[in-house]
């Protein structure tokens, strides 16, 4: 299996849905990391979301537009795209009209949503406001992962931690 879309990623539309239905959700995974100052490229946008019925609803209507499909599913697999099937679910990985989009209920190296809510960052991608997971919780994930690219990613997140870290304290150079 490759990290390689089938389509070419496109993050405005995507999170224009979710802002514009209400979901609650914070971006994690590459594009966080990018945010925080990531050379890492990726391929794919990832959100965790809340799992209270109420955003599930909203999260679908926000899919439902972007023509989502299970990843690398038989195209046999019947998918009903609805709040029952994601509450039955929890991580689902879609190929939709703007790329691959991954969104996360279990998020390893993360106790709980809601910790991941209380430290993100409220920032933008692409003049777009969104909540970012923290640069401690991004370097929890990838610890978690384990993969030997999420172990490189891991050094890199260490270094900005320490960047940041210095910012917070007012210190300057290197």
């Amino acid at each position: 299996m490759t990290d390689l879309p089938g389509a070419p990623l496109a993050v405005a539309p995507i999170l224009t849905a979710l802002n514009e239905e209400g979901v609650d959700y914070v971006v994690i995974g590459g594009i966080a990391g990018n945010l925080h100052g990531s050379s890492y490229p990726t391929f794919d946008l990832d959100v965790a979301y809340a799992r209270d019925r109420a955003n599930l609803d909203r999260l679908v209507k926000a899919l439902g537009p972007m023509e989502v499909k299970l990843m690398n599913a038989p195209p046999d697999l019947p998918f009903v795209l609805d709040a029952a099937t994601l509450a039955n679910g929890a991580n689902f990985t879609f190929d939709t009209r703007y790329g691959r989009f991954d969104i996360l209920a279990h998020i390893p190296g993360v106790s709980s949503y809601e910790e991941l809510c209380s430290a993100a960052l409220v920032s933008e991608a692409e003049g777009i406001p969104i909540r970012v997971a923290s640069i401690d919780h991004l370097i929890a994930m990838k610890r978690a992962a384990g993969r030997i690219k999420d172990r490189l990613m891991v050094e890199e997140y260490l270094v900005i931690a320490d960047e940041q870290e210095r910012f917070r304290r007012g210190e300057t150079g290197a």
